[in-house]
């Protein structure tokens, strides 16, 4: 049944609303609540099926326990607040274009309980950032035996089976291992293969002295001839070495059929024994966005979009962050990276100011500032300046892990302001002192 509440236009106000609350969405709904918002100049509305936000970057982080977002989160009502804009919680399932309304699930709680039912929300302006989720390709078993790390619960999910197997390794002396394959070589592969290391370090601090690193087998599987295929193949081989170094089996050329209850079975027929089976391996926008008609698509679901981030033959609707098909002017599409939503979100930002004075929208133009991965407290490797500079500059160890913590500082900056960017800086150090070092729940 659908909610009459918002099924008719009765805001005085224009209404912007942001779908998606991730890198891209926060920000935008951030600038739009300081400029509009608080001035009462329009209604802006952030729509998120989760209370609370992480960086997406950082959830290879959580599902490890080097990261605790309960703590680190962003609690999106409470910022909402601070910023001038109303976080409404909703998983959007559809939407009208003509009609210029949204379509939101039904809410329940953990009990099965109806919390709202299913309902419309009108706009004026709207602005897709519902962002990505991992692309199993229709693999069988997939779905049914892997965890995904597309959100902050399935990050949770795989923490707390994490926290399990290890506590089952202590506990029985005659487990030899815990497998860990991972299918998908790009950054969340890459760079949660080293943090699992990382953790399994510390973790005998903790009263598991029996799970230590050397009982830990994880596997990197990768169906292309390199790891960290979307970058540069020096950053690729140094990023290969130190997981190697590690002691991660970084397997190149294998492609997988099939997940079963045993492990991952290649194409070739052999079984990757695994107790945890992880998919990364490509992304897609969410599977609703191919049910709205209206929209022109690729064929992982992205809307393809005009220069000013508009959706094609869509003038009310842009389009920002991973669910956005942006084509670069020499052939392919904007990657995405959490520095492309950044820029989207700058770019739509001056275009709904832009219209609303009268002038003209400007054209998105992206700007490659290079790469980093983060190999846990090991090494963090990638190349700075991108398309800034013809040569680009390759960084590594201190320095490179030093650019990849500030582009942390830099998010929390367009959401937070400086004064509190920092006070949340501050906190963390203090917090360090008296929190351990990893999740233990």
């Amino acid at each position: 049944m659908i909610s009459a509440e918002n099924s008719t236009t009765s805001h005085t106000l224009p209404r912007i609303v942001i779908v998606g609350g991730g890198a891209g969405g926060l920000e935008l709904a951030s600038a739009l609540g300081h400029k509009l918002g608080k001035k009462g100049r329009a209604e802006i509305v952030l729509i998120d099926k989760s209370r609370s936000h992480i960086w997406k970057p950082l959830l290879h982080e959580v599902a490890t326990g080097s990261l605790d977002a309960d703590l680190d989160g962003v609690i999106y009502s409470v910022h909402a607040m601070q910023h001038g804009y109303r976080f409404e919680l909703g998983e959007m399932i559809g939407m009208d274009c003509q009609a210029q309304h949204i379509s939101l699930a039904a809410k329940y709680d953990q009990e099965g309980k109806l919390l709202s039912a299913e309902r419309q929300l009108n706009y004026d302006q709207l602005v897709l950032a519902v962002g990505s989720v991992s692309n199993d390709f229709n693999t069988k078993g997939v779905k049914q035996h892997c965890y995904f790390l597309d959100s902050h619960a399935q990050a949770q999910r795989f923490h707390h089976a994490l926290l399990d197997n290890f506590t089952r390794v202590h506990q029985n002396p005659d487990v030899d291992s815990l497998n860990i394959a991972i299918v998908g070589g790009g950054a969340t592969g890459v760079e949660l293969s080293a943090d699992l290391y990382h953790v399994a370090k510390l973790i005998k601090s903790y009263g598991l002295a029996q799970m230590t690193p050397a009982k830990l087998k994880i596997q990197l599987i990768e169906a292309g001839p390199r790891i960290l295929p979307a970058l540069p193949e020096r950053i690729s081989a140094s990023a290969r070495k130190e997981l190697s170094l590690l002691g991660v089996e970084v397997m190149e050329n294998v492609r997988i059929n099939e997940a079963t209850e045993e492990g991952f079975v290649t194409s070739e027929g052999q079984l990757i024994a695994a107790q945890m089976m992880v998919w990364a391996a490509g992304v897609k926008a969410p599977d609703f966005i191919a049910n709205i008609e209206g929209l022109s698509l690729t064929r992982s679901n992205q809307i393809l979009v005009e220069p000013t981030l508009h959706a094609k033959g869509q003038e009310n609707l842009f389009v920002i962050g991973d669910c956005c098909a942006c084509e670069l002017p020499d052939g392919g599409f904007v990657p995405p990276r959490a520095q492309s939503a950044h820029q989207m979100a700058s770019c739509v930002y001056k275009n709904i100011l832009n219209r609303r004075s009268g002038k003209a929208e400007v054209a998105y133009k992206y700007v490659d500032h290079g790469s980093l991965v983060n190999l846990s407290r090991f090494s963090t490797v990638g190349s700075l300046m991108g398309n800034l500079n013809k040569n680009s500059m390759f960084v590594e160890g201190k320095i490179a892990r030093l650019v990849y913590l500030s582009l942390y500082r830099m998010h929390q900056y367009a959401i937070h302001g400086a004064k509190r960017m920092m006070a949340l800086w501050l906190a963390e150090k203090l917090m360090r002192a008296v929190r351990p070092k990893m999740k233990l729940h």
